[in-house]
């Protein structure tokens, strides 16, 4: 990773997919070998480990050099249901672990997929949002779905439309 990071001069490591937290010690001793380097850790999750337990942050909060990006799927527990195929209950997990993250002085941001959610009830979220913290809702990163061959099949699998998505040649610079 360091390696990857010195050959194109990146100042961040990333470890993105197959939720990073469901290994927590490993994710730890990571997390020490990046804090012995001059390199920013981005560690993208779910939050749903990190909402159930509270000291999961407080473990995280040890090191200096580390963000967390919540990644929430929709914007309320139906959508999150239809979208993750878990239970609906857990989708305050995910909100949870924001407040968790920030109560142990980690720094952390959310990232809300917004393809089948509706204004109104991005706009319920962002009052969730709020009450945790007043500012993180200038932070929420928009996420769309883009439109590869394999997610086409898997949405046409699910039997799930989205609202608003973008083909590989029509992403916005902005979504980049």
């Amino acid at each position: 990773m360091v390696g990857c990071a010195k050959k194109f001069g990146y100042n961040q490591l990333r470890v993105s997919g197959n939720e990073p937290t469901l290994g927590m010690e490993h994710l730890l001793r990571l997390l020490e070998l990046v804090n012995q380097t001059k390199y920013y850790f981005i560690l993208e999750t779910n939050g749903i480990l990190i909402g159930y337990n509270p000291t999961y942050a407080q473990k995280l909060s040890k090191f200096d050099r580390i963000h967390v990006r919540v990644s929430i799927k929709g914007t309320n527990s139906q959508e999150y249901a239809m979208l993750t195929g878990a239970k609906p209950e857990s989708f305050n997990l995910q909100l949870k672990a924001l407040k968790n993250l920030l109560d142990a002085g980690v720094s952390c941001h959310p990232a809300v997929m917004l393809s089948f959610s509706s204004k109104k009830d991005f706009h319920k979220l962002l009052g969730l949002l709020r009450e945790i913290e007043p500012e993180m809702v200038k932070e929420v990163e928009k996420e769309y779905v883009f439109l590869y061959p394999h997610v086409v099949e898997r949405l046409k699998k699910a039997g799930i439309q989205p609202k608003i998505a973008y083909t590989p040649n029509q992403i916005p610079k902005e979504l980049i």
